[in-house]
């Protein structure tokens, strides 16, 4: 046998006797870099799948300015951003959903969370710049015909009135909206 073969042979055996028992040195950085990218998949995974539920409409620091057996009265203010803000409103035991927003022409606007197609998904809208998407079939709105047109996948309207420096919605006009979502009676 050669130096080399012998050399060969010596490490073999080192390595056997090594596994055998138990002190074999073992390459980790293949392991730890799995396991990194595994991580950070998994959490790329869970905050997608966070942000696209139905649980991921604008959160709102203050709701409404008073709630009284008519209307729901929230302060105008509260819009200047342009962000829109999504409400609830329980009829029983359905959840009404709603939203409003001052659109870029200045105009404080209403309407449902659905509309008259899409709305057996119960996926509502969500804001993405000046315009709303929604989150069923990827349609946009531009803010400036939010409350303005009807019917198909646009989102559903809901009267509102200015009152000073108030913005009035009518709990009898929010009950309208009953229809989007009342998914007992869906075919």
């Amino acid at each position: 046998m050669t130096k080399k073969e012998t050399k060969v042979q010596s490490d073999k055996t080192a390595s056997k006797k090594a596994t055998v028992l138990g002190t074999r040195k073992t390459k980790r950085l293949p392991l730890m870099m799995g396991i990194g990218v595994c991580f950070v998949f998994m959490t790329a995974l869970a905050a997608f799948y966070l942000t696209q539920g139905k649980n991921t409409t604008t959160a709102v620091a203050s709701g409404p300015l008073s709630i009284d057996g008519t209307a729901v009265t929230f302060s105008a203010r509260m819009f200047d951003d342009g962000q829109a803000r999504h409400f609830e409103h329980v009829d029983g035991s359905h959840t009404i959903r709603y939203f409003i927003l001052k659109s870029s022409d200045g105009i404080l606007r209403a309407a449902f969370d659905a509309c008259d197609v899409c709305w057996p998904s119960n996926k509502g809208y969500v804001q993405e710049g000046d315009t709303m998407v929604c989150r069923n079939c990827g349609r946009r709105f531009a803010s400036v015909l939010i409350n303005e047109v009807k019917g198909g996948c646009n989102p559903a309207p809901l009267k509102r009135q200015i009152v000073g420096d108030k913005l009035v919605v009518q709990i009898k006009d929010i009950q309208q909206g009953r229809q989007y979502f009342n998914f007992d009676e869906k075919g």
